[in-house]
Parts: structure tokens; C-alpha cells; sequence
């Protein structure tokens, strides 16, 4: 196995081009984690691929997933359909202390893995499990990690990975570079990345990856599991309609409007930040960068000035509708429609029109 390459000396001011160190050449490839449980590939993981595909092909270099789980996985399928989501070749490590997601075990593996093979770039989901684990192998790697990106791109002059996600509390967009240490890894939360449009006909490589692993090594142990669907908490990440209140629908009681245009439209309920900051909605209901990023056919914005903390978590929905008494308010720089008035008397009249129209349908 082979270690990171330590920094290079700091580049001199002023220097517009920064040399990488050249030990970093033999890092080679974009690898995305697959992640999974339960029997069931996390969407995000194709997602990334999709990603990572478009990133491979800038670098002209392989695109290969990384898959770790125990004997009960049929980690044969999630290959053969990554594959099909554009990976070049996948990695399998199988073992039985792999079975079952836990961090001490699944970081041993990857962080072997990655030095075995040497990736330049590693993507992972910033899922709860994703978060949990790029932490601990960027750590044990002794190498960088963007957090939470909303844009992935390669520097066309030191071909580095220009990872880019919000930052001062959301105010602002920057740009992160892990010039001297190898992989370069960034976590990506669902439904910021378009899911690729799948070619049943590809196919590629399995390459298998034994790390050697031992039970009574690993002090955590899985005693049950919780599945997510298990709760009540909204699915806002992959509704196809979404109807969103902010601060400017003013009291409580007038968010009622948006549940009954949500139950006309068959759609969930979001809000803003400072709407579940005052108990008006469940936390799971929050958009934006400290809550969900969704991806929604159709996003209805009431009373939303359209923040960048916002904005990050919604501006990828196909189609957006805004609602706001202050034409100049952010939102109307990016929404799709724009209706300058009063959400409280608009969104009733909407959800009227919207049940007329079904009420038509119906009727043939």
C-alpha cells in the first residue's frame, strides 16, 4: 500500500499557475462509493455516477464505482447496474464483517482500497452514512473532503477537482481545490446532481478487492436496524411537486393554504428555514441548504424571498413557481414564473383553479 504524498511547499505569491506535486501523477481514475442497504442502492449513488461520468471523460481517464458489503449483498447486480449508469469497472470487497453498514469496518476497507488503487478523485453521497464515512477515511487518508457540494467541475489548468458548495452560513458559493493530496473526495447530498438516463446495453469490469478484515477487531456490533420508511417524516427529496411557504405568508394559520393547495395537487409541503426555526412546520420539512435539496417537477415558492440558503436547496426543481408581495425580491432572478401579489389571496384562488381543472378532468 502507498500513503498520500505529503505537501508540496506553498506556492509563491502572486503566481497565477500552481505546479502540483509530481508524485501525484500516479493517481489515476474517478470512483464513486456505491452505497447501499437493505438490498436497495441509495439513488444518489447513480446520481454521482452520472457525475463522475462527465468528470472521467474531462480527465480521459476510468470512472469506476466502489462497492463493500458482506455475503447476503448481491453486490454482483449493483455492478452490472452501475455499469449501466456509466461506470467503467467496479470494485467489490466482500466480507462478513462488511455486512451491515458500520464506520470502523466500512473505513478499513475503502481506506485499503483507495491505496491499493489509487483514485484521484473519490465522490460519495452526503447521506447520513455518507457523511459518516468520508469523514473518517478523508481523516485516515490524511486527505482533503468538500462537504456537501452543489457543483463539481475539473480546473482546466491543473486538472484538480474544483469542488464548489455554499459557505458563511450560506451567503456566498466558493470553490474548494485539494491541490497536493490525493484522492481529492467531496460528499454530494441527493437530488443536486440529475439522474443519468440508463444504458441497459452497457457493460464493463468487475475487478475483486479482498481486504482482510477480523470480527473481534471491530468494537462497534449492529444490533438492529430502523429503516427510514419505518417513520412518519417527509419524503421531500423525491416528491415531483412541492408547495413551499415562507416568512411572507405571515401567521400560522395561513400555511393551511398551502396543505390545501398540496392536497389538491397531490404534492408534500416545505418551508424556509426561519418557518421551521418558529415551529410552523416539522424540521423534516425544511428546504435549503440546512435541510433538503430536492429536484422537483413543479416548486411553488409563497411568501419565499429566494436566499442563496435557500435557493441551493430548490433551484434545480424543473419548473418554479414564486409568490411574492416584493417584485424585487431574489427569487424572481431565477424562478421559472413570477406572480407579484399577496400568497394569502393568490394561493386560495390557485388551489380553487386547480380543483375546477380536476373536477373538468374528471368529468371527462
Amino acid at each position: 500500500m502507498s500513503e498520500a504524498p505529503k505537501p508540496a511547499a506553498p506556492a509563491a505569491r502572486g503566481r497565477k499557475k500552481l505546479e502540483l506535486d509530481p508524485r501525484l501523477a500516479a493517481y489515476k481514475g474517478v470512483w464513486v462509493f456505491i452505497e447501499h442497504e437493505r438490498g436497495t442502492v441509495h439513488p444518489v449513488s447513480w446520481e454521482l455516477l452520472g457525475e463522475g461520468r462527465k468528470l472521467a471523460d474531462k480527465l480521459g481517464v476510468e470512472l469506476a464505482g466502489v462497492l463493500l458489503g458482506g455475503p447476503g449483498d448481491p453486490l454482483d447486480a449493483f455492478a452490472a447496474t452501475a455499469h449501466t449508469y456509466g461506470a467503467d469497472l467496479v470494485y467489490i470487497t466482500r466480507s462478513p464483517v462488511l455486512a451491515g453498514y458500520r464506520n470502523e469496518p466500512y473505513t478499513k476497507a475503502l481506506t485499503a482500497v483507495v491505496n491499493q488503487f489509487q483514485p484521484e478523485i473519490l465522490l460519495l453521497g452526503a447521506t447520513v452514512q455518507g457523511r459518516d464515512l468520508a469523514g473518517s477515511v478523508a481523516t485516515t487518508l490524511a486527505t482533503g473532503l468538500t462537504a456537501d457540494c452543489t457543483e463539481l467541475a475539473i480546473d482546466p489548468d491543473n486538472r484538480s477537482l474544483a469542488a464548489t458548495r455554499p459557505t458563511f452560513g450560506g451567503s456566498l458559493l466558493c470553490t474548494i481545490q485539494t491541490l497536493n493530496y490525493r484522492p481529492q473526495m467531496a460528499t454530494v447530498r441527493p437530488r443536486v446532481m440529475s439522474m443519468p438516463a440508463q444504458q441497459p446495453e452497457r457493460s464493463g469490469r468487475v475487478l475483486e478487492a479482498p481486504v482482510e478484515l477480523v470480527e473481534d477487531d471491530i468494537i462497534a456490533k449492529l444490533l438492529s436496524y430502523i429503516p427510514d420508511d419505518a417513520t412518519d417524516q417527509a419524503q421531500l427529496a423525491y416528491a415531483d411537486v412541492i408547495v413551499a411557504g415562507g416568512r411572507g405568508l405571515g401567521k400560522p394559520e395561513n400555511f393551511k393554504l398551502l396543505w390545501d393547495l398540496a392536497e389538491v395537487l397531490g404534492a408534500e409541503v416545505g418551508g424556509s428555514r426561519p418557518v421551521i426555526q418558529n415551529g410552523i412546520l416539522s424540521a423534516d420539512r425544511q428546504v435549503g441548504q440546512t435541510g433538503k435539496t430536492v429536484r422537483p417537477k413543479l416548486y411553488i415558492a409563497a411568501g419565499i424571498s429566494g436566499a442563496i440558503q435557500h435557493r441551493v436547496g430548490m433551484e434545480a426543481s424543473d419548473v418554479i413557481i414564486a409568490i411574492n408581495t416584493d417584485p424585487k425580491a431574489p427569487i424572481f432572478d431565477f424562478a421559472t414564473y413570477g406572480i407579484v401579489g399577496d400568497a394569502v389571496q393568490i394561493l386560495p384562488a390557485l388551489t380553487a383553479a386547480c380543483r375546477a381543472r380536476l373536477a373538468m378532468k374528471r368529468a371527462g
